[in-house]
């Protein structure tokens, strides 16, 4: 998929900036300081671990529109027990994306190559359970549709933004192919050696933007994204909920092509997720 620059889509275009540039510069930092530590006595790394997946499906989840809380979902996740009062879909939730993010470990693990293959299998895991999904009509009403999990969107889709417009995602018929050119991408920043949290977020908002399933686009979006910065050797991006607004509003200037912003929006987010764990590994250490 060799190109000169000026036949690459818009969304796809790497931007360079030196607040991009120094904030991928702290990232990796921090990163090496969390490697230096490694490995750690007894089971501390394998409860970060955890903390990690309990955060990530909490504020995943979260944004996405689950009641639960951050407690509730690490005694729902440890313990395997619900909580009366909440709906019984964000407990469903929360163990599909649980699942979802072990399975990410064992593709690593695996050295698995990413492709639309194993996307539609985190999709089909994400709604695993799930019969119907939250839809809205063209004039913005909420309805629900059935789902199908796993596969790509027969119908197209869309969502009403902050400022009140409706927008409409790729159309179904055009799924495939957008896919098909998001993974030889990924391909080819990995060949060119790009640097994962660029390659990462552009993926992000691609798969948002193609919005190829008929739910779990967001998540799927999210895992990919990671699944990209961990098979590199990075942790996680945790993208919190209480940031929510910011990332809607990033991803929104995204598709105006301002991509920067929403790098460097990940890389903090990145920072975040390495600053807890640096935290953890000091005090642990004192």
């Amino acid at each position: 998929m060799s190109q000169n620059k000026q036949d690459i889509p818009s969304s796809y275009i790497l931007p360079d900036s030196a607040e991009l540039t120094t904030s991928l510069a702290e990232n990796d930092r921090l990163q090496k300081i969390i490697d230096k530590k490694r490995p750690l006595e007894g089971d501390l790394w394998d409860v970060i671990q955890f903390k990690l997946k309990v955060d990530w499906t909490y504020n995943s989840n979260a944004i996405e529109g689950s009641t639960l809380s951050p407690s509730e979902t690490l005694f729902f996740l440890r313990e395997g027990l619900t909580v009366k009062g909440k709906p019984l879909k964000d407990f469903l939730d929360a163990r599909n994306h649980s699942e979802a993010v072990d399975l990410l470990q064992d593709t690593i693990k695996d050295e698995r190559p990413l492709s639309v293959g194993f996307m539609k299998e985190i999709n089909a895991l994400i709604l695993n359970g799930v019969s119907y999904t939250a839809a809205q009509t063209p004039d913005g009403q909420s309805t629900k549709k059935k789902a199908h999990a796993g596969e790509y969107k027969k119908h197209p889709n869309h969502v009403l933004t902050p400022s009140g417009e409706i927008h409409t995602y790729v159309e179904p018929e055009q799924v495939a192919a957008e896919m098909d050119y998001l993974f030889e991408w990924i391909g080819e920043q990995e060949q060119k050696q790009t640097h994962p949290l660029i390659t990462a977020a552009i993926a992000h908002y691609n798969f948002v933007r193609i919005h190829p399933f008929d739910d779990g686009n967001g998540r799927g979006a999210r895992l990919l994204m990671n699944l990209i910065l961990m098979k590199n050797g990075y942790l996680p991006a945790v993208i919190n909920n209480e940031n929510r607004q910011d990332y809607i509003e990033c991803l929104h200037q995204a598709d105006k092509g301002e991509m920067e912003l929403f790098c460097v929006f990940v890389s903090h987010s990145l920072r975040e997720t390495q600053e807890s764990v640096v935290n953890i590994l000091e005090g642990n250490g004192k």
